[in-house]
């Protein structure tokens, strides 16, 4: 699959990238190439393989949930930057 600079630029402004020219060419290629490959997989028959739960045979070991002490209101907020009674104060972030 031959992949063009519009669509390259398409994706790099959704991954919120930028290139210059010379690295464009550059990953143009590169993803030319990547795609190619997983192209190459779809020649795969994989109708008579099981889905993989997990890729490693590892299990997780768990610890038990257990109740313990927790920080009081005032200890939580005695570093606080800012405060504001009963909350940290934040920046605002939106208008």
């Amino acid at each position: 699959m031959k992949l063009d600079i519009n669509s390259l630029k398409k994706i790099a402004h959704l991954a919120r990238l930028e290139f210059d020219e010379n690295s464009a060419k550059k990953m143009t290629a590169d993803m030319t190439q990547i795609l190619d490959w997983v192209e190459k997989l779809n020649e795969v028959d994989t109708s008579n393989v099981e889905p993989l739960i997990t890729m490693s045979s590892e299990e997780n070991i768990m610890r038990k949930d257990e109740v313990g002490a927790h920080l009081d209101h005032e200890k939580g907020l005695k570093n606080a930057p800012q405060r504001d009674s009963d909350y940290f104060r934040v920046p605002k972030v939106m208008e």
